[in-house]
């Protein structure tokens, strides 16, 4: 279900805009079934590193793997604490993962320290909107929506979770199509401020 969701139109169009900017070692934040696969550029990235705590999507993500032709490694864990060492990934790459991380704040100050200098975070993810009504709806409809999308929370402030981390960034933002509660976006990308 996961899969297909992501799957949707909406989203591969903003994959398009943002994966193909990715190059050198890439640091996929979660990965999940591999769905940002096919939009890297194979001439820009000569690896991709994964890490999604949800296991049970990795053999979907391994049938992308193979059809990508990119060396990929996948990681079976969570962005908060991650295995590597400082300055070691050219691009970081989080598309719908800071919706159901439990600690955002600390993947992401994770990811910043993985980053090389003058390296970026590409990002696109949904997250609370600016008018007041609809957060308020979003902060209402938080604990039912949280079990049945997999930890996903409505109503994280992203550009907020960003600049706490250490990040200064470029964001787009805007309404994309459905429900208001589920469809305000920020994408763009960050690098250490």
């Amino acid at each position: 279900m996961i899969d297909w969701a992501c799957g949707v139109p909406l989203f591969s169009r903003q994959r398009q805009m943002l994966i193909p900017l990715a190059h050198g070692r890439v640091l996929e934040v979660g990965l999940g079934t591999g769905r940002n696969l096919p939009f890297y550029d194979r001439q820009r990235v000569w690896q991709v590193v994964g890490v999604d705590p949800a296991l049970s999507l990795h053999p979907i993500a391994r049938r992308r793997v193979l059809a990508s032709g990119l060396d990929v490694e996948l990681m079976g864990l969570s962005a908060e604490r991650l295995p590597a060492p400082d300055a070691s990934f050219d691009t970081v790459v989080s598309t719908w993962t800071l919706c159901s991380i439990p600690d955002p704040v600390a993947a992401l100050r994770e990811m910043r320290r993985v980053l090389k200098p003058g390296g970026q975070l590409l990002f696109s993810e949904h997250g609370r909107a600016p008018e007041p009504d609809v957060a308020r709806w979003q902060t209402r409809l938080q604990p039912y929506w949280k079990p049945l999308a997999g930890g996903c929370h409505l109503d994280r402030d992203i550009p907020a979770l960003l600049a706490e981390a250490g990040f200064a960034c470029d964001v787009q933002q805007h309404y994309l199509w459905g429900p208001r509660v589920l469809s305000y976006h920020y994408w763009g990308g960050a690098v250490a401020a």
